[in-house]
């Protein structure tokens, strides 16, 4: 590929971002190209947390193809870091390296970088230039984003629906709903998220494993249950391989032993009315470092999520079919004004299969 201009070389490095969408977290997906006489002499993507991230990886890719990189350009999708943390700073390694020119597309939010790293390279004469691409790469990182800016994970909630909006018969059935291509797709969703939340109800009704299946994936996201009362039974395929964090707004110490012996960690968040505080989970997802949140739940926890303003993003996959009385996909109260609705923007809109997908927003981040 011929890098003609400053696009060029962000479009291309934002396909090296892409190719750590499911490995990266909880750092951001960088992806990092260096070009000299417009070619692309070396590139590479974040790896996983504590290992190279993309402009070291493009450095030692170059290097290892014999480029010499000193007054090339490296086209970065967030800028180079410029603290102390798993790894050493990438804007280090750039000046070392010779750069000439560094474009990144967006400052990172990061308070430990924050617009540091672009002035260490201009200190060093190193042109700097940024918001090539911008809104692309803020969407690939919105998660990340989410949580430097307000302290909490991106919040996605996603729900399989009939046209006239209901997600399962009153007896339960609800397989399938969608196709195919919607069902890995959603998937392939679940796999981008740092963690999926449910709710108690489904995992008694469904036994879901609630894991990424119909991708290819190199890790699984973290399993969430919120669960009130500790309720869920310890052979639940939820809790299989461990790691699941369950959410209580009690401690019992019998129940509690066995769902560690089974491998789960208890966090408890009580609120004054004896349920989860979902907001206080949100915070405590984000102190835990979870970007992106996937929610796969039934209506009840949905319509919870939502009032308590704990939602960013609705993915609604809605099939060509039509139930009639059967199960909603939110619970929420009958308004008496539509001055009170709840307003969302749609963001995307996209035939998959047979169905319809759509991102719709409560607030832009």
């Amino acid at each position: 590929m011929e890098i003609r201009n400053d696009l060029d070389g962000m479009t291309l490095a934002l396909e090296w971002a892409a190719k750590g969408l499911y490995t990266t977290s909880p750092n951001p997906r960088i992806g990092c190209v260096i070009v000299r006489d417009g070619h692309a002499i070396g590139a590479g993507v974040t790896q996983a947390a504590g290992f190279d991230h993309a402009e070291i990886q493009a450095l030692k890719d170059a290097q290892a193809r014999g480029h010499d990189v000193r007054g090339a350009t490296a086209y970065v999708t967030l800028e180079p870091c410029n603290h102390h943390g798993r790894t050493p700073p990438c804007s280090d390694a750039l000046v070392r390296a010779g750069l000439g020119r560094v474009v990144a597309a967006m400052e990172d939010p990061n308070p430990l970088v924050a617009g540091q790293g672009l002035a260490k390279l201009a200190a060093a004469g190193i042109t700097v230039s940024s918001g090539v691409l911008a809104d692309a790469a803020h969407e690939m990182n919105i998660g990340f984003f989410s949580r430097m800016r307000r302290g909490l994970p991106w919040v996605r909630m996603k729900s399989a629906a009939s046209l006239d909006g209901m997600t399962a018969l009153h007896n339960g059935q609800s397989q399938w709903i969608t196709g195919p291509e919607a069902r890995a797709d959603g998937h392939a969703w679940r796999a981008r998220a740092c963690a999926i939340l449910t709710g108690i109800g489904t995992v008694k009704a469904d036994d879901p494993q609630l894991n990424v299946r119909a991708v290819q994936t190199p890790r699984q996201p973290r399993r969430i249950v919120v669960d009130s009362k500790l309720d869920i039974d310890p052979k639940a395929r939820v809790l299989e391989g461990g790691g699941t964090w369950i959410v209580a707004a009690v401690s019992d110490p019998e129940k509690e032993a066995a769902l560690r012996a089974a491998g789960a960690e208890i966090i408890v968040l009580p609120n004054a009315a004896g349920k989860v505080d979902l907001p206080e989970l949100m915070r405590e997802l984000g102190r835990r470092q979870i970007n992106e949140l996937h929610v796969e739940a039934g209506g009840k926890l949905n319509g919870s999520l939502i009032r308590a303003g704990c939602v960013d993003e609705l993915l609604v996959y809605l099939a060509p079919v039509l139930l009639g009385d059967a199960q909603g996909m939110f619970a929420l109260p009958a308004l008496t004004d539509l001055s009170h609705k709840h307003t969302l923007k749609f963001h995307e809109v996209k035939q998959i299969g047979a169905d319809l997908r759509i991102l719709a927003r409560f607030n832009p981040l």
